[in-house]
């Protein structure tokens, strides 16, 4: 039975954190659609990754030899998952120096061909461009396979750490119908696949 890994990455450094919310809610939505349908046949591994609990361990680090076990656990997940999920709140422009500190750690050739779900949060909808002017980049030079719709959610889409738009819910759905293709053609047999159009 084919296994799908499903890793999350929680840009934030802060706990509540709505970029984790988000996160997780669409690890979950995919996770849920994987195992339903014409993917029932799958096995779903699902892990999120929350800078806020495992950042310190790369923050002081020069390489990667230097990282704890912890460091080198989060890296492992991330660059042997089937579908990467990241997501940060924006900060000055950008992902969060964290998040792109761990990435720097990544293999370079790790994420080749690997399906990733690009998301972001932000106080409003005059940064959502961040997922095409820094994601993007970011995870093609990775030469990894960014899914078509990235999910954008600003401060107004929560309450109290919840999830509180309907649109911001029908935008995370349409992100993983869209990607689902892509991800079950990394696993599934040609023949798999193409029944499942």
């Amino acid at each position: 039975m084919p296994v799908i890994s499903i890793v999350a990455v929680s840009g934030s450094l802060h706990s509540p954190s709505k970029t984790t919310v988000l996160a997780r809610a669409i690890l979950d939505g995919f996770a849920t659609a994987l195992r339903s349908g014409a993917s029932a046949d799958l096995e779903v591994e699902t892990h999120l990754i929350e800078l806020s609990e495992v950042g310190r361990e790369f923050s002081g680090a020069l390489s990667r030899g230097e990282l704890g076990p912890a460091a080198e656990e989060a890296l492992r997940r991330i660059e042997s998952a089937t579908l990467l999920i990241v997501a940060s709140p924006v900060y000055r422009a950008s992902f969060t120096g964290l998040f792109k500190h761990v990435f720097d750690f990544v293999g370079q050739y790790a994420l080749i061909d690997k399906p990733v779900l690009l998301a972001a949060t932000g106080g409003s909808d005059r940064h959502a461009l961040i997922i095409e002017h820094q994601f993007r980049p970011l995870f093609s030079f990775f030469q990894a396979i960014t899914l078509p719709i990235g999910v954008y959610a600003s401060d107004t889409d929560f309450v109290d750490y919840r999830i509180d738009s309907t649109a911001l819910s029908e935008r995370i759905d349409q992100a993983i119908g869209r990607g689902l293709p892509v991800v079950r053609s990394t696993v599934l047999p040609v023949s798999d696949y193409v029944a499942t159009w």
